[in-house]
């Protein structure tokens, strides 16, 4: 399975196509709708939220509620492209109107700056629309659609806020994915720890009257996975790299870890491996997870956890210093419209981004032509494992 994106912040839609999904894959629009609704809720959202209700259409690969096995096309509007029709439109325009809403005040901790020496751009606008989080929308529609084809194989993601604003969230030793599920949809601050959300909540109003925002570390588990999926014979084969590589692909994501993650560099060896244990009903298993579901690159058939780090969002209300590009001169950095805070719907990104790196692994794994096909596929490959 592999996609492609397309489209800008402020144009009129946001468009992908996937292409390798299965014939007979049973799938909705309202299954991909609730992904997106959940992605736009949270505290600490800004305004953009108020303006967009993301629905997407599909145009192609979809037939009676089932896929074709043909490229599924993706569409969802931008409700606010009525504002931004002069601004953005496709028509060369006189040079006057080229100047309204230009930027050339690079944002601190955005692509501007890079960007527009990259591509030669003098309206640092060509840049930013595209490198928006905005994006992310349209990934979380992908991961939907990835999601559905997983929970129909029988595995299942969960994902939730660990820390926010340096507030951390406790998380019990014995709970399954899906009460994390359930407890983080319940939380306007997707945390399972009730005691921490009214700080966080009162962290998040008083940084948003200081005109700053803060990070935070999400984290997504994936449970049902069989073991195998991955190989160690070549680096870029490796499925946790994989992961580790969608995750930081995420807009102001800054790093990635498994399991125990960077803890594992401060413990003994006997206290981060994971012990090996067999019997009749399950087979092979491990008394811990410390290792987040991966051994060289592969699933071990425990739940995948991975977690990552998203730093604060670069635009600020008491906006940084920067420098003019035609000038020279040091001025503040231009202010778009921003959130104070948006780890609680960067969980629900990330949880999507990870569904689809799982999903296409599946998919290059397992005969595929058609949902059935995969799905006897899945269940002969999880009896060969408990019979290993």
């Amino acid at each position: 399975m592999r996609y492609i994106t397309a489209g800008e912040s402020h144009g009129p839609e946001l468009t992908a196509i996937i292409e390798g999904l299965p014939a007979g894959m049973p799938l909705t629009v309202e299954d991909i709708n609730q992904e997106l609704a959940r992605r736009q809720v949270g505290y600490g959202r800004g305004g953009r939220m108020l303006i967009e209700s993301d629905q997407v259409r599909i145009t192609s690969g979809l037939r009676h509620g089932k896929t074709l096995g043909s490229p599924l096309t993706l569409v969802i509007e931008n409700k606010d492209w009525k504002n931004w029709s002069k601004v953005m439109g496709i028509e060369n325009v006189p040079e006057k109107q080229k100047k309204i809403r230009r930027v050339a005040r690079p944002r601190p901790g955005h692509a501007d700056l890079a960007g527009g020496m990259k591509y030669h751009q003098q309206d640092l606008r060509n840049v930013l629309e595209r490198s928006s989080a905005r994006e992310t929308a349209m990934r979380t529609a992908i991961g939907a659609v990835s999601k559905k084809l997983l929970k129909e194989l029988g595995m299942e993601v969960a994902g939730h806020v660990r820390i926010l604003g340096g507030i951390e969230a406790a998380v019990p030793e014995e709970i399954s994915i899906k009460e994390i599920k359930e407890t983080a949809e319940a939380s306007d601050v997707r945390v399972i720890d009730a005691t921490v959300e009214q700080p966080i909540r009162d962290l998040i109003d008083q940084t948003k009257k200081k005109g700053d925002t803060i990070g935070g570390v999400v984290e997504v588990l994936v449970g049902g996975v069989p073991a195998g999926l991955g190989s160690y014979v070549q680096w870029d084969k490796k499925l946790d790299a994989k992961i580790a590589q969608a995750v930081v692909s995420i807009n102001a994501f800054k790093g990635a870890e498994f399991g125990v993650g960077f803890q594992a560099g401060k413990l003994p060896g006997s206290a981060v491996m994971d012990e090996i244990t067999w019997d009749e009903e399950d087979g092979y298993t491990r008394r811990s997870n410390n290792l987040g579901g991966f051994e060289g690159g592969m699933t071990n058939g425990k739940s995948i956890v991975v977690r990552g780090v998203m730093k604060p969002i670069p635009t600020l209300y008491k906006p940084l210093k920067s420098v003019d590009i035609d000038t020279k001169e040091p001025y503040k950095a231009s202010v778009e419209r921003s959130d104070s805070t948006a780890v609680p719907a960067a969980s629900v990104v990330c949880e999507n981004v990870v569904a689809t790196v799982i999903a296409q692994e599946v998919l290059e794994k397992f005969s595929s032509d058609s949902f059935d096909e995969l799905q006897q596929a899945i269940a002969d490959y999880r009896n060969y494992l408990k019979n290993y």
